[in-house]
């Protein structure tokens, strides 16, 4: 009937499964990564063992890899995705500093509006496009810590292997704080979990 209002989700159901699948990803990979950082620790300290992967170097060594390979195909095919249906353009362009500024102090002061979940401001824009480029960085510091022989231009591109090491391990620290802003943002905003988890949440379109 024209004129009918037709709902459909808020995220379309891939963007919905790769996120989970990318979330469930990186979740191993960082108490992995744990555990193998504990076994050759370049700080002063290390990481409790009741939050790592994998109970010895070995063992966290194949959890790392078995999820290396799920971020890396199911990365690849959310970027594909985002690029092809113009997503990434649509949801995380235009940016500039003084949007970024202004978003930014008035989220702060308590009133930056969440009203359209459809709708990134300047610093969400800012957050996720820093998450896509951390976990390349990520990505491509770990190729040269696999693969250091195979990679030689890419390890001097990255200082060689002692600080690919150091580059990996700051990489996923920044990730793990851009987890836990990502999860009291979920928490003081609860809408959008509801809209990543099913097609319930919808938006109207005649």
């Amino acid at each position: 009937m024209i004129g009918t209002a037709k709902p459909r989700p808020i995220h379309p159901l891939w963007m919905r499964i790769s996120h989970w699948l990318n979330a469930f990803a990186v979740l191993i990979l960082i108490a992995s990564g744990w555990r193998i950082y504990n076994a050759a620790p370049f700080f002063g300290f290390t990481i409790p063992n009741d939050i790592t992967l994998g109970g010895w170097l070995a063992g966290a060594l194949q959890w790392h890899f078995a999820a290396m390979w799920l971020l890396v195909a199911n990365g690849v095919f959310y970027l594909l995705m985002n690029v092809l249906t113009g997503r990434l353009l649509r949801k995380f362009f235009p940016l500039s500093p003084r949007a970024i500024l202004q978003d930014a102090w008035a989220a702060l002061r308590g009133k930056l509006s969440h009203a359209d979940p459809r709708h990134y401001n300047s610093v969400q824009r800012l957050a996720y496009l820093f998450v896509m480029i951390d976990i390349l960085v990520i990505v491509l510091s770990g190729l040269v810590l696999w693969k250091s022989v195979q990679f030689p231009v890419l390890r001097e591109l990255l200082g060689g292997y002692e600080f690919s090491r150091r580059i990996h391990f700051v990489g996923m620290a920044l990730l793990v704080g851009f987890i836990a802003v990502h999860l009291v943002m979920v928490a003081l905003v609860p809408r959008t979990l509801l809209t990543m988890l099913s097609a319930r949440g919808k938006e109207t379109t005649a």
